[in-house]
């Protein structure tokens, strides 16, 4: 037996099942990148705003890479569960936000119609850091974003304005500084080399507020899905498993309507900076230095890695004394305070948060999390000895490259391999390679960085 609408009735009386009648609800959002985040996260904040009364928001969700989400969750009727762990506990749900997944290489056109679709008044964006086809300027890499999303909601877009509708609110929620801003200019620059005629109409009608997005979402594992399976007495090949804490906080500017997620924990706030800048500097800062350092100790987990006295102070160093000063809290917002939440998380057994799954794409991540930091530091003459270490593990990640998950990740094993620290950085910010736009402007950072050739 498999989960679905019609096996809902077979569920154990402690699994939480969605109120509403799904049927009825139109698709109001449609999301880009439908992996396990987008289920546990923005999908998780709609489904509770629909049971509490929110109508016409259902999910589209589109997958751009691999049909698997649409193979896991079309023949469930998008059903999925959501487990929640904390400790020894976990309580599970099942969420009825998402209505169907569209494999965009074969249905292109379905999901254009989606898109135009006057029910529709939001697209979303989890396509990970790589997924915005950013080039060597900065600027859009025309080539690469002919295979993401640009030109589905460019078509889609042109329909709507064809057709006199308004526009869309495109809520990128992915792990990207002023991650709004850097949508918005993408879309222009696609609009303006292919569709010239809409720009000042995406520019009227559409918004495109920054966001800050917080879960810990690890891969479901197969010993994950075995022990759902036993308990459900069902098998559920979407299943999501998480933390019980969540956090997102949304610039608040919508072109249209949108679900009451304020009700549900989301924070509708004029400038999302300071918590993307903390979650940014400390949260993934502190991830992507346990995942380099943790694997290179032997650890295959977070809260492994954590439980080491000597990684767990470069984290909470990385935090504290390096990541912290360097952001202007908003009102209210104890900096101090989450870090130790920070610890907490990441130190919490059932979550087996995988320190290679943390660590791939380190070329796409690293300049926000680990390089804005050190050059205010730098700026300020203080060190950086946590990041310093977390850079020098990275190269030898790269140099060791048996379980290297990068797009760059060839050429930076080959250069690793022959100029360590300082021939990854010369790359990194020499001409002619894709990194160039994500690494410039860091030149003065380069003799810090190599300092890291230290051991750790």
């Amino acid at each position: 037996m498999r989960l679905g609408p019609d096996t809902l009735a077979h569920l154990p009386a402690d699994v939480g099942t969605c109120p509403y009648d799904r049927e009825a609800q139109k698709i109001g959002i449609v999301h880009f990148g439908i992996g396990a985040f987008h289920r546990a996260h923005q999908a998780w904040y709609t489904d509770c705003a629909m049971a509490a009364g929110d109508r016409d928001w259902g999910i589209c969700g589109v997958s751009l890479r691999s049909p698997d989400v649409a193979r896991q969750l079309n023949p469930q009727g998008g059903l999925y569960t959501l487990t929640e762990r904390q400790g020894d506990a976990a309580q599970t749900h099942v969420i009825g936000a998402v209505r169907e997944v569209l494999y965009a290489p074969d249905q292109a056109g379905a999901v254009v119609t989606r898109l135009a679709d006057p029910a529709c008044h939001i697209a979303s964006f989890t396509v990970t850091e790589k997924g915005y086809a950013r080039g060597q300027d900065g600027g859009l890499d025309l080539t690469a974003a002919r295979s993401s999303f640009y030109p589905l909601l460019a078509q889609g877009l042109a329909q709507r304005r064809a057709l006199g509708m308004g526009g869309l609110t495109l809520l990128s929620c992915d792990n990207l500084a002023e991650n709004g801003r850097v949508l918005a200019r993408l879309m222009e620059q696609w609009l303006a080399a292919e569709m010239p005629e809409m720009v000042e109409w995406f520019r009227r009608e559409c918004r495109v507020p920054s966001t800050m997005i917080d879960r810990i979402v690890p891969r479901s594992g197969p010993q994950d899905l075995a022990e759902l399976k036993q308990r459900l007495g069902m098998s559920d090949a979407g299943a999501v498993f998480t933390e019980r804490f969540s956090q997102w906080v949304i610039e608040d500017d919508f072109a249209g309507p949108r679900p009451r997620w304020q009700n549900h924990g989301v924070e509708l706030v004029d400038d999302v900076a300071p918590f993307e800048t903390a979650k940014l500097r400390m949260l993934n800062g502190a991830h992507s230095l346990l995942a380099y350092c943790g694997l290179e100790a032997g650890y295959t987990y977070v809260h492994e890695a954590v439980a080491d006295p000597r990684l767990a102070a470069l984290a909470e160093r990385l935090m504290r004394d390096e990541a912290l000063p360097t952001i202007t809290a908003a009102p209210g917002q104890d900096l101090a305070a989450y870090a130790g939440q920070l610890m907490q998380r990441f130190g919490d057994p059932a979550l087996m948060h995988r320190l290679d799954q943390i660590a791939m794409d380190g070329s796409q991540k690293i300049p926000q999390r680990w390089l804005d930091t050190v050059a205010v530091l730098t700026r300020r003459s203080l060190p950086c000895d946590a990041i310093a270490a977390g850079f020098a593990a990275w190269v030898r990640h790269l140099a060791d490259g048996r379980c290297v998950d990068d797009p760059h990740g060839e050429e930076l094993h080959a250069i690793a391999i022959t100029g360590g620290a300082r021939g990854i950085v010369d790359r990194c910010l020499g001409a002619g390679t894709g990194m160039t736009a994500l690494w410039s402007g860091y030149q003065h950072l380069a003799q810090t960085l190599l300092s890291a050739e230290r051991e750790v």
